[in-house]
């Protein structure tokens, strides 16, 4: 590509459903601030189940809004990758340039990166995410083929820097282990061992519009003149400004002395004015651990359910939910009990995780063990317990001796 450089873009939002409704909100958002600072549509790829500006609960019908009485974030946004062509296998095989290897159900974009060696990648991932992992709607990205790819991408001369951002529970798992010796630089909403928070409750739409870690990321790229800032004074603002998670760097540091236009162009300078002014008094609410929003939803919407038959049967769906948290739980401690080593405690959650390919093949197995059960749907549940499969793996349980538990358990359950 000669001495010319390009800014590449990937944003991608894992989850569907009304009730996760903020990451694609918050992705819809990014694409809105990458299109008004000059990157074209070319050098951008958008992934969101995009089931959300028209879904029968929302109230205004084709718009999503990204913070309260905040502007339609939907307008104008790609539709490179939707519904089932939202997975981890395609966001590999984008993120690569891997035309060919995209699996899709349709005959829409087949969109990917074309960097070459003097181009900058941005990537910013939303969704619900544990120990090494970060779920999609139908399939798993895992930290092993996260990092494995992006190494290889490196070593193949596919970008000369990138720059990822990722919000979700325990989202520094994904990232810790970015090798500091190439040129990537990553930032997490919540460290390895940490929730993430969603924010902005809205009594109107009745779901969450919002995460607090990119809220404020937003903000600052929205008020900040970018020729002049740095990943550093980005990161030096978030951890000043978010609540309840602490925000993380890793892999080469060095980078977060680069200028942020150089990944994600800048804004004009009336658009920093007004987005500086309103900084002022921005203030994320209703800061909420990402894997109990369901049942906050669940409980709000009981509270102002008032027909005596609809609120009877949402009780049932809470006690439901209830029952199913217990299974979960109950499955999960279960599985360690009959794969941990005796005498050892498989409890070690401030450790680094460092069985990348193992955790991956026992998640993998879980999760399609108790595919065929009413598990599959509280992806959210789900994850908040993957932590102790990695506690396990420290404690010294094998790979089958975890999956042979998984198997046990589930032919009780």
């Amino acid at each position: 590509m000669g001495g010319t450089q390009s800014k590449w873009v990937l944003l991608a939002a894992g989850s569907k459903g009304w009730t996760n409704y903020r990451h694609q909100a918050d992705v819809c958002h990014a694409y809105q601030m990458v299109h008004q600072h000059g990157i074209p549509d070319e050098q951008v790829v958008v992934m969101m189940y995009d089931d959300i500006a028209y879904n029968a609960e929302n109230p205004t019908r084709g718009q999503i809004i990204n913070e309260p009485n905040g502007q339609n974030v939907y307008t104008g946004v790609p539709k490179d990758y939707t519904g089932p062509d939202v997975t981890a296998h395609n966001f590999l095989a984008v993120l690569r340039g891997d035309e060919e290897g995209l699996i899709k159900h349709g005959w829409g974009s087949r969109k990917v990166l074309k960097s070459g060696k003097n181009d900058t990648i941005f990537i910013y991932l939303s969704d619900h995410g544990s120990k090494g992992i970060f779920s999609f709607p139908h399939d798993t990205l895992y930290a092993s083929d996260l990092i494995a790819t992006v190494t290889k991408m490196a070593e193949s001369q596919q970008f000369s820097k990138m720059v990822i951002y990722i919000e979700s529970c325990f989202s520094g798992s994904m990232i810790e282990h970015l090798p500091p010796n190439i040129q990537i630089y990553g930032v997490s909403a919540s460290g390895p061992h940490q929730t993430s928070k969603a924010c902005f409750y809205d009594d109107y739409r009745h779901t969450f519009l919002a995460d607090v870690f990119s809220s404020y990321w937003l903000l600052h790229c929205r008020m900040s003149n970018l020729t002049r800032t740095t990943f550093q004074d980005q990161f030096k603002y978030l951890t000043s400004k978010v609540k309840k998670s602490t925000p993380c760097q890793y892999g080469n540091k060095n980078l977060s002395k680069l200028y942020i236009c150089d990944f994600l162009g800048c804004a004009d300078s009336e658009t920093r004015s007004a987005h500086a002014c309103k900084a002022k008094t921005f203030e994320p609410t209703h800061l909420t651990a990402s894997h109990d929003v369901p049942l906050v939803l669940l409980n709000k919407k009981i509270e102002r359910e008032t027909d005596p038959i609809r609120k009877r049967d949402l009780l049932r769906e809470q006690d439901n939910l209830l029952q199913k948290k217990s299974r979960i739980e109950k499955a999960v401690n279960d599985i360690a009990k009959h794969a941990r080593p005796k005498n050892t405690n498989a409890r070690s959650v401030h450790c680094p995780l460092t069985h990348l390919g193992e955790m991956k093949e026992i998640a993998e197995h879980f999760r399609l063990t108790f595919s065929d059960s009413s598990h599959k749907d509280d992806v959210a549940l789900l994850l908040s317990h993957m932590h102790i499969f990695d506690d396990l793996l420290k404690a010294g349980a094998g790979v089958e001796r975890i999956k042979a538990a998984t198997t046990l358990v589930h032919s009780l359950d």
